[in-house]
């Protein structure tokens, strides 16, 4: 163990890469990081020299040895890693703009995860997982892949049924901002909160809630029926429930069920962001901007508290919460999308799931949940559903199978807007979609 960790982090140009050095700034006892490679494209050069630069002067502040290596050749960074963490976006937040404004004009919630955004953001992203997950294979076969890439249950599922590599750990930070969210709605320390977390990834319910190990589920949901409280993370806001139904469907929800309980209150929102050219991706391009020209700055040597409005907060802490508890066989409990193996009844066993897991070296070990409840079991089995089609669309680059995709996802109202929407998009990300291209001059 003298030697220490090697970590490689795949889009480490990131603007979320101060929040994992922090991470591991201050967990350095019980996790010995001694090389850090962050790798990025050509694309992301200049990115990546301001946020690796900016990883330097933190790690140098904190008085550490660690080192840290900024390179754009991805084969150097995994030979020998420990752990590889993945963190990329297939053509920038310019292709999440198309993600979110071409299903808008059709009248469609156009949305980074969700719906038609969230299927492409799965075609471009999955053939590239699929090939770093290859040079893993050859240079790293025992290294861990902590994927934090979106749409990250689409993903992990392409890993578990497309490649035998099953050293891989999905991971959101919904989850953990929901943990967050609680202990605040209850005025109490994190770490005295755990939720029982079962579902899918951005489709997570909270099945139940401690408080120093005791169940306080009933107290949470009547504090959650109050509207200022119904939403948990930054990059959605909170519409209120009606109280009755949060009462009913007695889980807690993530903030991303707004998308498919309140349907049209979000598309109505959405519409008048688009109109004024004010979709999620625009304002996350001038926040990554603003972030940016602080990262330059040569006296700064610390995460910017501003980061947490990227929508990402907390992601560090729970990736290097989970790689520790890896490295250490801590057997502590966290939510992480993982091969399902009977945690959920009516979900495959080889399918990705996201539930509450005991962390070991080997692992993450689902916990048992039996069956989801049936108020919300329907509509996790559809997203099941189309996170598999999804997934083998992206593979095989069939046309056929990507308009079933886009079809059976709840938000795409028919196979007709579908077919537009599908065709105008294929179109828009053409130079990231080679599959599909190649297919067809086949």
């Amino acid at each position: 163990m003298s030697k220490g960790l090697k970590v490689a982090t795949i889009g480490g140009g990131s603007s979320y890469t101060p929040e994992l050095v922090e991470g591991f700034i201050k967990r350095y006892e019980e996790l010995p990081v001694r090389e850090l490679w962050l790798v990025d494209i050509e694309a992301g050069k200049e990115k990546l020299e301001i946020v690796g630069n900016l990883a330097k002067r933190m790690i140098e502040k904190a008085g550490l040895p660690m080192e840290v290596h900024l390179t754009l050749d991805r084969k150097a960074a995994l030979k020998d890693a420990d752990f590889v963490t993945t963190q990329f976006r297939v053509g920038q937040l310019d292709a999440r703009a198309k993600d979110e404004r071409i299903p808008l004009k059709h009248g469609v919630l156009g949305q980074e995860t969700n719906g038609p955004g969230g299927l492409f953001k799965g075609l471009r992203t999955i053939p590239v997982i699929l090939d770093i997950v290859k040079d893993m294979k050859e240079l790293c076969p025992d290294a861990w892949l902590i994927n934090f890439t979106n749409p990250a249950g689409m993903v992990t599922e392409a890993i578990l049924r497309y490649t035998d590599h099953e050293k891989v750990v999905g991971l959101c930070n919904v989850p953990i901002g929901m943990e967050i969210g609680t202990a605040k709605l209850l005025d109490v320390d994190h770490s005295r909160i755990r939720i029982d977390f079962a579902g899918l990834n951005h489709m997570v319910y909270g099945l139940d809630v401690y408080l120093d190990g005791v169940s306080v589920k009933d107290r949470v949901i009547e504090l959650l029926a109050t509207p200022e409280n119904s939403s948990f993370v930054k990059n959605i806001d909170g519409l209120g429930w009606e109280p009755e139904f949060i009462r009913a469907l007695n889980a807690l929800t993530c903030p991303y069920h707004l998308y498919y309980y309140k349907r049209n209150e979000m598309l109505e929102k959405e519409l008048k962001n688009f109109k004024e050219g004010t979709t999620r991706a625009e304002v996350v391009k001038k926040l990554e901007a603003e972030l940016f020209e602080l990262y330059k700055d040569p006296n700064l040597s610390i995460k910017p508290p501003q980061l947490e409005e990227r929508g990402g907060a907390y992601y560090s802490d729970a990736a290097v919460r989970l790689i520790s508890s890896m490295y250490n066989d801590k057997r502590d409990i966290q939510p992480v999308n993982t091969k399902n193996n009977g945690s959920i009844a009516s979900i495959p066993n080889d399918s990705a799931v996201e539930v509450s897991c005991v962390i070991t070296k080997e692992g993450p070990k689902p916990i048992v949940n039996g069956d989801l409840p049936v108020a919300v079991r329907g509509l996790v089995q559809q997203i099941k559903s189309f996170e598999r089609v999804g997934a083998e669309a992206a593979v095989t680059g069939n046309y056929d199978t990507a308009l079933l995709a886009m079809t059976i996802n709840p938000l795409v109202p028919s196979d007709k807007v579908g077919k537009v929407i599908l065709d105008e998009m294929l179109e828009a990300h053409k130079e990231h979609l080679p599959q599909f291209f190649q297919a067809i001059e086949k």
